[in-house]
């Protein structure tokens, strides 16, 4: 076996943290997506999967034209080692 045949490609850049997103479930169904730190970031998906897909597209494009740009890019919200918050609907204890 080759020695450098052993050896991970790297990628051009790493994910070093996340911006936090807000999903609005829509009437008619599936979810829209906005970024508060990042606001041209405005996306949709027909499920909660498709509309994390689709954000987390939106954020890197919305990130690439920042840099092309000189714009600063504003901090993460989250450091991704850090613990992930995140709402579980159940039904009603009470129920």
């Amino acid at each position: 076996m080759k020695q450098g045949s052993m050896k991970r490609k790297k990628s051009g850049r790493q994910a070093l943290g996340a911006y936090l997103c807000r999903f609005r479930p829509e009437p008619e169904g599936g979810f829209t997506v906005t970024c508060p730190k990042l606001p041209p970031v405005v996306t949709y998906g027909a499920t909660l999967e498709e509309a994390q897909a689709n954000a987390h597209e939106a954020i890197e494009l919305c990130l690439e034209v920042m840099r092309e740009d000189g714009q600063p890019i504003p901090a993460p919200d989250r450091d991704l080692a850090s613990p992930i918050d995140q709402l579980v609907a159940v039904a009603d204890a009470d129920a």
